[in-house]
């Protein structure tokens, strides 16, 4: 039976904007520091304390700090996973000191060694991914045997409310589909992953008004279906938009976010024995090669 696709319904070109206006903001979102924190606080499972950790999505800088606090010790290594090695250069004349510095203290995912850290933190990055198994994959490539992955992301129970509002009135999708915990969970073990582990939360925020929440939406990404709305929404539809989202009661309006957790380790190659096994040449090279 073959496995079935996993590359979601996206539009790439919208997508790879999304990703640079996140990348270019002041400060990442206050989600991704409270997702960080419980993420953390997750960290004693290791018998020992990681070494050198993999900031998988370190440009934005909400997982940092709480890294450092946690594992003082640790060498922190924060990857840039679209950079290239000529990309990771700034631009001195054109750029402000401060981002130069940050810039600069970013490594590029293509540069990063097999064994580049025991733990590999992908904190909130996942669903910005066509492909998560493609993802993944680049991962497994650069933990150790034995090395530990880490990682966040929302699933298909996240904005339920927006989504079902967009539905009723007629609009196309609010925003893209999100993948299953457990589909996560089988993408790990193809991808070369053992004993993955796979749970979920939801998060509840309030905002003062549906312009607020409007607001901090778009600082957490945006919508990459390939059916959206193909232009700009006019001033008559924002305010109908706006209307839905008030509670009629004068309570706070409210959104729902569904928070996947995943953790597992690159495990040990196996290959099948008995009391004689013959591997053809070719089959050996493609164990390898993986």
């Amino acid at each position: 039976m073959r496995a079935p696709p996993t590359r979601r319904a996206v539009d790439d070109a919208a997508l790879r904007r999304i990703r640079r206006r996140l990348a270019a903001a002041a400060q990442p979102p206050w989600l991704h520091g409270e997702v960080a924190r419980r993420m953390v606080e997750r960290l004693p499972i290791f018998r020992r304390p990681p070494l050198r950790i993999v900031d998988w999505y370190g440009r934005d800088g909400s997982s940092l700090p709480l890294l450092k606090r946690a594992c003082p010790k640790a060498e922190i290594v924060r990857v840039d996973p679209e950079a290239t090695e000529s990309a990771a250069v700034p631009t001195p004349s054109r750029w402000l000191p401060w981002r130069r510095q940050a810039a600069a203290a970013l490594t590029p995912a293509v540069s990063l060694p097999s064994d580049a850290g025991d733990l590999l933190w992908a904190n909130m990055g996942l669903h910005w991914c066509a492909d998560p198994l493609v993802e993944m994959r680049r991962w497994h490539r650069v933990l150790p045997v034995d090395g530990v992955l880490m990682f966040t992301t929302v699933g298909p129970g996240t904005l339920p409310a927006l989504r079902q509002h967009y539905a009723a009135a007629g609009w196309p999708p609010a925003a893209a589909a999100l993948v299953d915990m457990h589909d996560l969970g089988d993408m790990l073990v193809e991808a070369g992953f053992a004993e993955p582990v796979m749970d979920q939360e939801t998060l509840t925020l309030t905002w003062p008004d549906a312009a607020a929440l409007l607001q901090e939406l778009r600082s957490l990404g945006g919508n990459a279906d390939p059916g959206r709305w193909p232009g700009l929404r006019t001033p008559r539809w924002q305010r109908e938009l706006l209307s839905a989202l008030t509670p009629a009661d004068g309570a706070k309006p409210a959104m729902a976010f569904e928070i996947v957790y995943g953790h597992a380790m690159r495990g040990r190659l196996k290959v099948p024995v008995s009391g004689e096994t013959r591997v053809e040449l070719e089959a050996m090279r493609s164990i390898l090669r993986r």
